[in-house]
């Protein structure tokens, strides 16, 4: 087992002092060149392959013990072969993606999944968002996420309860039209709006500063909104507008449709996330490697524009356990066969939106799919390619389904080489045998110097 502190860090946090965790020191790694590569032979020629580089991320994989599963998680009873057999020839560990001081949202945890250290590079959820959006954001702009929510019927505003943070995952047709909606009765006048997808849209504040209190609406399913209203700076303008959008959607036709067919009315607007325009130093450049991003989410392609990376849409990927996974599979493949990419970076949003929603059904098949059907394709393809390879797999924070919200707990990883295989490693999966290997990475750029040969 591998000791030794870490950046000068001596000691791991008591709660993991008691799984006999350890430290891994970094200057006790193999290291593997980035730049390796092998000989394969073909037609009796030698080609050579270039190493490729995967990161499977299965955003709010991880949980906690379930009293429905036996006190289990999701991760320990999904039907995950692929994964697990990975697991046991690869290194299995924990890693602290949310540095201390910081919210664990997936801004913060997919930054530092990417190489990007959060205390450095991170300026605010929305801003990345608007990147991936197109949004031209000024020096003096403010990107606000905003939601579309269903709200309970109680008044006054301040009554009301969160009932549905995502709208029932309002399909982008009808959110593109109340989202106009808005701009046109409520834009223009400092701020504006702009459509995205499903819920998940984008205000800009113009000539503003940041310093307004605002809470994320995951955070509050079920619960009065009353104490998590908008406050500071801006808190009485924001919290003006979306008693404003309650009152110009509650009646929406839009919405009286979806009422009538038992759906979620998008009937107000939440506004949380501000930040100011980002500065990603480009990732060719910071690690040597042409990479790609692929996901459903603006967040995490936000990212990717912000770091150079090609940006990669796949049709039919929604962010649900009903994305279009064999798609996200395929378009990572080509990124690394036929485009000239060495790393991809294949984002599934399925579990997180099931952990928020308290689907243990769905969480558990979210886990199942994305080995079936993007851990299993990826490999057997670069495989049968004779292509080497390094694949991370991982959450980038937990969201527990009895919380319905994000942690900061670390979060199990795999991380496996192709032409490295180990042996003695669990064979399978989860938190608790990822705590019991001792294994523990507490800032997560020490993993992902390793995973990318320790650039």
């Amino acid at each position: 087992m591998r000791s030794g502190p870490v950046r000068g860090i001596e000691r791991l946090t008591p709660a993991y002092e008691a799984t006999g965790a350890r430290l891994t020191s970094e200057k006790n790694d193999i290291r593997i060149n980035k730049n390796s590569a092998r000989c394969v032979a073909r037609d009796g020629a030698i080609k050579m392959e270039k190493r490729k580089y995967i990161v499977i991320l299965g955003d709010g994989m991880a949980d906690l013990p379930c009293d429905a599963l036996g006190g289990k998680t999701p991760l320990e009873v999904a039907d995950k072969p692929r994964i697990d057999a990975l697991c046991a020839k690869g290194e299995l560990g924990l890693v602290k993606t949310v540095p201390d001081g910081m919210k664990p949202g997936s801004d913060v945890a997919n930054l530092a999944v990417m190489g990007y250290p959060p205390a450095k590079f991170y300026s605010g959820r929305s801003p990345l968002e608007a990147l991936s959006m197109g949004i031209d954001l000024a020096d003096d702009d403010i990107a606000v996420r905003c939601n579309l929510v269903t709200l309970s019927d109680d008044e006054p505003y301040e009554n009301k309860i969160m009932k549905d943070y995502s709208a029932g995952e309002i399909s982008n047709e009808e959110a593109k039209i109340l989202v106009e909606y808005v701009q046109e009765n409520l834009g223009g006048e400092g701020e504006d709006f702009f459509n995205g997808v499903s819920y998940r849209h984008c205000m800009v504040k113009h000539r503003a500063e940041l310093g307004t209190e605002l809470t994320p609406p995951h955070d509050i399913s079920d619960k009065c909104v009353n104490g998590h209203l908008p406050k500071g700076l801006y808190g009485e303008r924001m919290l003006s507008l979306m008693k404003k959008s309650y009152d110009l959607l509650k009646d929406h036709p839009v919405n009286k449709a979806r009422i009538a067919a038992g759906k979620n009315p998008a009937n107000s607007i939440w506004l949380w996330g501000e930040g100011t325009r980002p500065a990603l130093q480009p990732f060719d450049k910071s690690f040597g490697l042409k990479g790609a991003v692929i996901s459903a989410v603006d967040l995490v392609k936000g990212i990717g524009v912000g770091a150079g990376m090609n940006v990669i849409d796949v049709p039919g990927a929604t962010g649900t356990y009903e994305t279009n996974f064999d798609g996200k599979a395929e378009a990572a493949v080509k990124a690394l066969t036929e485009d000239g990419c060495d790393y991809v970076y294949v984002h599934m949003e399925a579990p997180d939106e099931c952990g928020h929603q308290g689907d243990l059904e769905h969480k558990i098949l979210s886990i199942e799919l994305i080995d079936n059907k993007v851990v299993s394709y990826i490999c057997d393809t670069l495989n049968g390619k004779g292509i080497p390879f390094s694949m991370l797999i991982m959450p980038d924070h937990p969201t527990p389904l009895k919380l319905k919200t994000h942690t900061s707990d670390p979060v199990p990883f795999v991380l496996y080489r192709s032409d490295g295989e180990k042996a003695g490693s669990p064979a399978k999966m989860c938190e608790k045998t990822a705590a019991a290997t001792g294994v523990y990475y507490p800032e997560c750029h020490d993993l992902i110097s390793k995973f990318l040969g320790g650039k």
